[in-house]
């Protein structure tokens, strides 16, 4: 049987100077918006955050992230001659000019050259049809499930969609990568140009990059129809953001803003971590009757003032000797608002080895021993 409480205390945090709403929900130029801590995926502000629109070429933040898991940075991907012809922002391939794959992601998501995208879809897929059924299947396993991707690069098409809030969710496990952290970080860089003496000179579009303090990436895009799209992230102290805004004439301005208000708003809380104690539990059969439980990893969420979080722990009643340290013995889930934000394993902190059958019989001797005795 399976047990669950509330692991230590019930945490309850007060913030001075923060007050939850300083930034109102909805309050936003964006056509749709929404910001979210990297961590625990929480979602700090929104307007209209499920609504389906074009989203340009933020969309290279997936093409992006499927190249970086599937393929080797040295890897040779060579311009095709449906790469070459791919009409847009272009960094000029030459058909059958070959770049490395990580020269062409820094064209990819620097200058968004959507020639960089259709060769590096071929050379993932094999096609650009397969490469964007990848992109499908990949939006479906983190949860975007109102997005579609109909190409690589965000060209308009009616079948190429998502949300703010599937940009963001796909954004988030990007961002939790560390090659594509690079990436999109990076501001300036050179690649080589087939025929000429000088090479590519790259300059990141994303001017958030030098003008808003703590700022990690991510991605701009544009056409007439799906108008002014930006993913986007920085952190500050122990508090990290990844957003998006779609349809928004302006973007950095306004994202910036988005992001200083969920900065002013919310604070990281640490509730446990592994090296603090997270209670005990009760072992038979052992030569001690209990053993105190430990976490894998730290549990922390953004709270602003008077919210509450709780740690729950799902372990069983007992446990049945012996005991190992690091021994698996249930979850610790980290829960706000009803929601589940984090989760990991519950450990045992220490050692509990089982009786032996020596020690009953010592037992039985002992109580034999301090029997009164009996008139014969």
């Amino acid at each position: 049987m399976m047990k669950r409480w509330a692991a230590g205390l019930f945490f309850v945090v007060f913030f001075m100077y923060n007050q939850c709403g300083a930034l109102a929900q909805g309050d936003t130029s964006a056509r749709a918006a929404c910001v979210m801590e990297l961590t625990t995926g929480r979602v700090l502000f929104e307007h209209d955050m499920h609504a389906r629109l074009p989203m340009a070429s933020t969309t290279k933040v997936m093409t992006a992230l499927l190249a970086i898991e599937r393929g080797r940075p040295g890897d040779m991907v060579t311009c095709t001659e449906t790469a070459f012809g791919t009409p847009g922002t272009s960094i000029y391939l030459a058909q059958g000019e070959q770049l490395t794959l990580e020269e062409m992601l820094l064209g990819l998501m620097l200058v968004s050259g959507n020639d960089a995208a259709m060769a590096i879809a071929e050379h993932i897929g094999g096609t650009v049809e397969d490469f964007v059924a990848m992109m499908n299947a990949r939006a479906q396993e983190l949860g975007a499930v109102n997005t579609h991707f109909a190409n690589p690069h965000g060209l308009p098409d009616d079948n190429h969609y998502t949300t703010a809030y599937d940009l963001a969710l796909i954004t988030r496990t990007a961002m939790q990568n560390d090659d594509f952290r690079r990436l999109v970080s990076t501001q300036r860089a050179s690649i080589p140009w087939a025929g000429r003496t000088y090479g590519r000179q790259l300059k990141n579009k994303n001017r958030l990059l030098s003008d808003y303090p703590g700022a990690t990436g991510v991605k701009t895009g544009y056409t007439s129809k799906a108008g002014r799209c930006l993913a986007f992230g920085a952190i500050r102290d122990d508090l990290e953001l990844v957003g998006v805004v779609l349809g928004c004439g302006d973007w950095f301005d306004e994202a910036a803003r988005l992001m200083d208000g969920c900065f002013d708003t919310y604070t990281m809380a640490h509730m446990i971590g592994p090296a603090e104690p997270a209670g005990q539990l009760a072992v038979t059969d052992g030569r001690k009757d209990s053993v105190s439980l430990c976490v894998m990893e730290e549990l922390a969420l953004p709270l602003c003032e008077g919210e509450t979080a709780q740690v729950v722990l799902d372990v069983p009643d007992s446990v049945r000797a012996p005991v190992y340290p690091g021994m698996h013995i249930g979850t610790a889930k980290l829960v706000a608002g009803g929601q589940v934000l984090g989760e990991t394993e519950v450990v045992a902190g220490g050692r509990v080895d089982a009786k032996q059958i020596t020690d009953n019989v010592r037992r039985v001797m002992a109580g034999w021993m301090l029997l009164p005795a009996r008139d014969t």
